[in-house]
């Protein structure tokens, strides 16, 4: 049914959740269907969280409002989830959520997902939070802070050779490595092919280290590839849990582009124009 093909279609839904089978059924049966309208709000910063929603059609953006004035600070397009952070901690909506065209949304009820969901997100949780407390660039959040990117994070297997990135696609998602060896790749602009100053392999990532997080801080179109080498385990945070979650890390993730432009100077005799100057 059409439940059924909009939960396997939404991979972040998937991820967030690393349901078992009965499991997805009882979700799929606790779940209802919304009919939204442009301009409609889906929920209001601020106001407690009643359910959790899977977009099934329609765009909308994010609102997060500091010091009382209001920012759009991402979107959805025809895909994704929100609500669930105030449904697991029982805190206020961190965000509105604006319908910008007509759509409809599939709603799971605060009692069903906590039954659900929080079950086994702590499974998770005992899995995976000395793994990102260990990472220094999230020292800077705080330790509620950290909990959540362990409760919205995803996990994703590649296989050996396996591209998980590719340079010039519009970003969506942060990775971190828990397992195996990525190689980041870079093709120099109008060198498609492998001739020299082609394609190079400027970095690889192990256990504990991330990628992916360049396009998200500059908001430009992937710098590079990257690719599985040997089979890679992933853990993947969606482009609107990162800007939502890792703000206070900013800074770093931002300096690390310095890094990354000297690499460049180094390969290339140029930065490639990796960062955005107004960032």
């Amino acid at each position: 049914n059409s439940k059924s093909k909009i939960l396997e279609a939404d991979d972040n839904f998937l991820s967030l959740c690393s349901f078992k089978q009965e499991q997805m059924s009882q979700v799929l049966d606790a779940m209802f269907e919304k009919m939204v309208e442009g301009g409609e709000h889906v929920i209001d910063q601020g106001d407690d969280g009643d359910n959790f929603y899977v977009i099934d059609r329609g765009t909308y953006d994010i609102y997060v409002k500091c010091d009382g004035v209001g920012r759009c600070v991402g979107t959805y397009d025809n895909r994704g989830c929100f609500g669930e952070l105030a449904l697991m901690y029982n805190t206020p909506r961190a965000a509105t959520i604006i319908a910008t065209s007509p759509g409809s949304i599939w709603g799971l009820d605060r009692v069903t997902f906590r039954r659900i969901i929080v079950k086994n997100n702590a499974k998770k949780r005992r899995m995976y939070e000395s793994f990102i407390e260990s990472l220094p660039f999230l020292k800077s959040l705080e330790v509620s802070e950290r909990l959540k990117v362990v409760d919205v994070i995803g996990t994703k297997v590649y296989k050996d050779g396996e591209q998980i990135i590719a340079q010039g696609d519009l970003a969506d998602s942060f990775f971190i490595v828990e397992s195996g060896e990525v190689r980041i790749i870079m093709t120099r602009k109008g060198k498609q092919d492998l001739e020299e100053n082609g394609a190079v392999e400027i970095a690889r990532c192990s256990r504990g280290q991330y990628f992916g997080e360049l396009a998200l801080v500059t908001n430009k179109p992937r710098a590079a590839s990257a690719f599985a080498l040997g089979t890679v385990k992933c853990l993947v945070m969606d482009v609107q849990a990162f800007e939502r979650l890792l703000g206070p890390c900013m800074e770093i993730l931002k300096r690390n582009i310095a890094n990354y432009e000297e690499q460049l100077v180094a390969l290339f005799g140029t930065n490639m124009d990796i960062a955005d100057t107004s960032a």
